[in-house]
């Protein structure tokens, strides 16, 4: 398998873990009453906890020379996090999954100059067309959908700044040579860290009074959901989408990241029994068209 195909599979298979996040993460808060802010903590934790045997013996241990972009990464994951919640919470979950997926534009824009891959009229078009589809597929094409205010739209465009940011600094390690997934565990080390002081920021609801708050009580199959959405689309999938960013330049994953709306839709269709309208299934057609459009332009490239 060439490296191109090799990246476009873990970023498929990354995504199409991704779209099960919103169900998973859904029942832990609605069902079960956690705390965005404290599931968010509690998904990096466990990942963490995980990846200690085979990348953390030594404990979250300054990797010489990458000591610092490696405690950036986590920053840029924990407020990503944070930001994306916050914005769910503001926008709705229409409207903030079509600003998160501005970090198509970013990623390709700031990729020219940080990492000097190339900003094409392929590209351009391609992230017009994801753009339009996500807006189509989340139901974001209405004006209801946009009655939120100035503040609900910086944050859902933060929130694809920060995308943007995870995924540039993601092929930054690939190029500076770090392993993926101790990559992955110092990620996920510092995340946890942050968070555990993001908890206690009296902007956002439900956040933490003491270190009790931090403590959950969950059924059996409500421990079961977590651990799932720990090792599922957080572990798994992150790690996908880092190992597509080995192969990958950055820009063409992040617009590939915006077929997650229109699989999640399909998704809902099987399972759930939901049924897709003629908008979403045009909507999760431009997506489609825009994956086409970056494969070919790297087909040409590698050509």
């Amino acid at each position: 398998m060439s490296t191109r195909w090799r990246g476009y599979s873990a970023a498929l298979a990354a995504i199409t873990l991704w779209a099960t996040t919103g169900v998973l993460i859904r029942r832990l808060v609605t069902d079960y009453g956690m705390s965005p802010l404290l599931l968010a903590w509690w998904r990096n934790v466990l990942v963490t906890a995980f990846l200690v045997p085979f990348f953390g013996r030594g404990g979250l241990r300054w990797v010489r020379g990458h000591g610092w972009f490696l405690a950036f990464y986590g920053l840029v994951l924990a407020v990503f996090n944070i930001v994306w919640i916050a914005s769910v919470q503001a926008n709705g979950a229409a409207v903030a999954t079509v600003l998160l997926y501005s970090s198509a534009a970013f990623t390709v824009l700031l990729a020219w100059p940080l990492l000097g891959e190339p900003l094409t009229r392929q590209k351009i078009l391609a992230v017009g067309l994801s753009l339009a589809g996500c807006t189509l597929v989340s139901g974001a094409y209405t004006a209801s959908a946009w009655q939120v205010n100035t503040a609900g739209i910086a944050l859902g465009l933060l929130s694809g700044l920060f995308y943007a940011a995870y995924s540039l600094a993601g092929r930054a390690s690939a190029q500076r040579g770090l392993n993926t997934w101790e990559t992955l565990f110092h990620a996920f080390a510092w995340a946890s860290v942050f968070q555990g002081v993001m908890n206690f920021l009296p902007w956002f609801p439900q956040h933490a009074a003491s270190w009790r708050d931090f403590g959950i009580h969950l059924p059996p199959d409500g421990w079961g959901t977590l651990l799932v959405l720990a090792f599922g689309p957080t572990l798994l999938g992150f790690g996908l989408y880092n190992l597509a960013l080995v192969d990958l330049p950055a820009g063409t994953v992040n617009l590939f990241a915006t077929l997650e709306p229109a699989i999640a839709a399909g998704m809902a269709y099987v399972w759930l029994g939901e049924r897709l309208t003629a908008v979403q299934i045009a909507g999760s057609a431009l997506i489609m068209a825009a994956v086409l459009v970056v494969q070919r332009q790297a087909g040409e490239a590698s050509g």
